[in-house]
């Protein structure tokens, strides 16, 4: 173990040698986000933050959310642009799976903020003491085959390890349109029927993960077949949200 662990670290040193780590936003060598583009984050006020929705500035008046969202409460770490929006095309599309830890990093940072904010139901947004599993959005059967990994459920696995929450990988995805191009009752209706749980949810609190929340099509979703599937409570967490 010791020869194979010494070996992966010469693998990963003349890895660095060949192809140096640059920004994922501003090319610069270094780090995957550089302190300059780190510091540019556009992270969401959870304070000021829809609790229902986790549109930025949506807490006293939402135009993003119309009452059918079904998760309890969602949390949202980052606005979807600049570095964010890289961070998410280049771990799905280029393959750089060192950005699970960052987007995770990232999440669990926005939820224990949202932890001193209430949810419409008096509770906090986000409890770790109150989920029992941490699950995601899983990707469809074509984009796993082509690009070889789940995206989100690498990051729930590093949301899981530094959080302290089991990992519960409960749900499956089957084959959708392309959501990029539709609008917002379209997404619905191509999302509707295309997943369902694959394990016992009964009774569980359960934290859901997404990349990116743009009309929310994803996440109520997935939020609806696990209460359907007798879930107790559904909250949502998305690295980046759309508004």
């Amino acid at each position: 173990m010791r020869i194979e662990r010494l070996a992966r670290i010469a693998a990963d040193e003349l890895a660095e040698v060949l192809w140096p780590t640059r920004c994922v936003s501003c090319d610069q060598p270094g780090e995957l986000v550089c302190d300059e583009c780190r510091a540019a984050l556009p992270w969401v006020e959870q304070r000021l933050a829809c609790p229902v929705c986790g549109a930025p500035y949506g807490f006293l008046t939402c135009t993003e959310c119309d009452g059918s969202w079904a998760p309890r409460a969602t949390v949202a770490a980052l606005g979807f642009r600049g570095t964010a929006a890289r961070m998410v095309t280049c771990l799905k599309d280029a393959h750089e799976l060192r950005l699970a830890p960052v987007m995770a990093a990232a999440m669990l940072t926005a939820l224990e903020e949202a932890s001193a904010w209430p949810a419409v139901d008096g509770a906090p947004r986000f409890s770790g003491a109150d989920v029992d599993g941490i699950c995601f959005v899983p990707a469809t059967a074509e984009a796993y085959g082509r690009r070889g990994f789940d995206h989100m459920e690498l990051v729930a696995r590093e949301l899981a390890g530094m959080s302290g929450v089991p990992l519960a990988d409960v749900l499956v995805r089957g084959p959708a349109r392309d959501q990029r191009s539709l609008g917002k009752d379209a997404r619905a209706a191509n999302l509707s029927g295309t997943m369902r749980v694959c394990e016992d949810v009964c009774g569980m609190r359960l934290l859901l993960l997404d990349d990116v929340a743009t009309t929310g099509a994803s996440l109520n979703e997935a939020s609806r077949v696990l209460l359907g599937r007798g879930a107790a409570s559904v909250t949502a967490c998305a690295l980046a949200r759309v508004w």
